[in-house]
């Protein structure tokens, strides 16, 4: 498909699809609740739909006035509307800032300010509330709001619309693949959320190597529980499936409702963060449930590792042919790496149990990685770096066709995170873990996660894998007392029961304590830890995947004890 595409705008791409599928369904959104016989009614998109409402706006946009290269922040809820409008900002040359609502509203006020936009795309509430804090966005002269406008001033996206249906001509701009696409925020997992750069050509590259790795074919349909993967279907012409669900609370996710649209919309492609997984899994072993999707030909799994025993579990309620399949990246270099289930059943799971790290498999076509000496301090150039031998821990650092080059909100971390290698552009991961002898990337945790004790560093990973796998353990949080090199490891444990009945007295903790500190102390990478907290609530976690422990919280809580 890219040979075809001319115009080096990203959204060219679903002129293509239209063309080749114009009656094909690109998005099936629910209308209504469930039915008794399980069914229901759904709002359909076609993909001559999609591409004609979104030039709609496009043109409607330039028409008003905005010009290419303008950044607006999008403020509306995920859905079949919310695909239609960044089609239409990036058919504009707009810039659009893309922020999950679920980082707080502290966090997406200082975004958004920080983002100095020029104007908002955002539903009423959303406008109502930039209108109240008009002076934290003093360029915020465009704005659109989807749905009825009050008293703030700007368009809605009705007037917008019908100025691009009376626009005469080819109004529309040419983009190239260097220019600016998107804004993407970070989750702030290690710190406050960083606005990442996105080029037309960053989403040519990760849509190329997602569909040829993955062997996506148009006429896919796929059951979207990440919202931005929904972007990524449209123009590989692939059928949107949005569930029943909350986009920020993947965990919370009623699995019977995903069940259904699988089975209504005979889905042969999921995508799903672990926690959304293992909510199935167990939902389904607890309901006798022995094969809910049976036209499930293809699931992928990211956000965070996913356990071989999660795995095994999950690919036994499929067909044997599915593939399972989780790629690795982050929001500024994605995809990196990919793994197939049955290689972590058979291989990397039972060693990652030992302690050996998650394997996130293989090299997507076009990367490039090393791992170099762990260093906390800003590196700006290649010849700062100092590479480590294979097997060997280190910092992961990567470059390629998909790995975004500069943050433009919080700029003061590109010297903490990209290295400069003559017309390359390197970024460091931030994860720390070593290559194997069949160059595959073991990962053992998060830089800022480590804990020096002494002469000794610790990594999350490797070590929670040992408590991880005592049978009341859903998951457990290394995470340290006190500051570098100095530091006291604690381990912090939810248990199966904490999930079950949380806030209350954990039966028998005293006694799975010891038990957990006998298990630590016959392995060598945690016999040192000899403080273990049963937790009466479940870990905080990451919003956009609820799989990433937030460990920054955590250590506050260790630090507010000592008070």
């Amino acid at each position: 498909m890219t040979s075809q595409v001319k115009d080096g705008n990203v959204a060219a791409r679903l002129r293509i699809i239209r063309s080749l599928s114009p009656g094909g369904i690109a998005i099936a959104e629910p209308s209504g609740p469930p039915r008794s016989d399980g069914l229901r009614q759904y709002e359909l998109t076609t993909f001559e739909n999609l591409d004609q409402r979104s030039d709609e706006i496009a043109r409607g946009l330039i028409a008003w006035g905005v010009k290419p290269g303008m950044r607006l922040a999008m403020l509306v809820p995920f859905g079949g509307q919310f695909i239609e409008l960044v089609f239409a900002l990036l058919k504009a040359g707009v810039v659009a800032i893309l922020i999950d609502p679920g980082i707080g509203r502290k966090h997406l006020v200082k975004c958004l300010s920080e983002s100095r936009p020029d104007g908002f795309v955002g539903i009423p509430k959303a406008q109502a509330i930039r209108s109240v804090l008009r002076s934290r966005f003093p360029q915020a002269k465009w704005n659109v709001t989807v749905g009825k406008r009050w008293l703030w001033g700007g368009q809605t996206l009705d007037q917008i619309a019908k100025r691009g249906r009376e626009a005469s001509g080819d109004i529309l701009p040419t983009v190239e693949r260097t220019d600016a696409a998107a804004i993407i925020f970070t989750t702030g997992s290690t710190g406050p959320p960083k606005g990442v750069l996105y080029t037309h050509g960053t989403f040519h590259a990760q849509i190329d190597r997602i569909r040829e790795r993955y062997d996506i074919h148009r006429g896919s349909r796929d059951l979207a529980c990440f919202p931005l993967f929904g972007l990524f279907d449209a123009v590989m012409g692939v059928t949107t499936i949005i569930p029943d669900m909350d986009p920020t609370r993947p965990a919370d996710v009623n699995p019977q409702r995903l069940i259904e649209a699988a089975t209504q919309w005979e889905v042969d492609q999921a995508f799903g963060s672990p926690a959304l997984w293992n909510t199935v899994v167990r939902w389904c072993e607890a309901n006798k449930v022995e094969q809910p999707f049976p036209t499930l030909r293809r699931v992928l799994s990211a956000g965070a590792p996913v356990p071989a025993a999660t795995l095994t579990k999950l690919r036994s309620l499929l067909d044997p042919e599915v593939n399972i399949v989780t790629p690795y990246g982050a929001t500024e270099a994605l995809p990196i790496a990919s793994i197939e289930s049955r290689e972590v059943i058979a291989e990397t799971g039972p060693a990652a149990a030992k302690g050996k790290g998650v394997c996130v498999g293989t090299r997507f076509e076009g990367v490039q990685w090393r791992v170099i000496k762990i260093n906390d301090g800003p590196m700006t150039q290649i010849d700062e770096t100092e590479e480590m031998p294979q097997g060997k821990i280190g910092e992961l650092m990567v470059s390629g066709p998909m790995v975004t080059t500069e943050y433009v909100v919080r700029s003061d971390q590109n010297v903490m995170h990209k290295i400069h290698d003559g017309d390359r552009v390197w970024h460091r991961m931030g994860d720390v873990g070593y290559l194997d002898s069949r160059d595959r990337f073991w990962f053992c945790g998060r830089k800022a996660h480590r804990i020096e004790a002494g002469n000794r560093t610790l990594f999350t990973i490797p070590c929670e894998s040992i408590f991880n796998s005592h049978p009341r353990v859903y998951r457990s949080a290394l995470v340290a007392r006190g500051e570098r090199p100095n530091q006291t490891p604690v381990v912090m444990i939810e248990t199966i029961d904490c999930r079950q009945n949380n806030g209350k007295p954990i039966a028998d903790a005293e006694s799975l304590r010891k038990e957990l500190l006998e298990l630590a102390a016959r392995n060598p990478i945690t016999r040192r830890i000899e403080e273990i907290i049963i937790r009466r609530t479940p870990l905080p976690v990451d919003i956009r995947h609820n799989s990433k422990i937030f460990r920054e919280r955590l250590a506050e809580e260790l630090q507010a004890e000592r008070r």
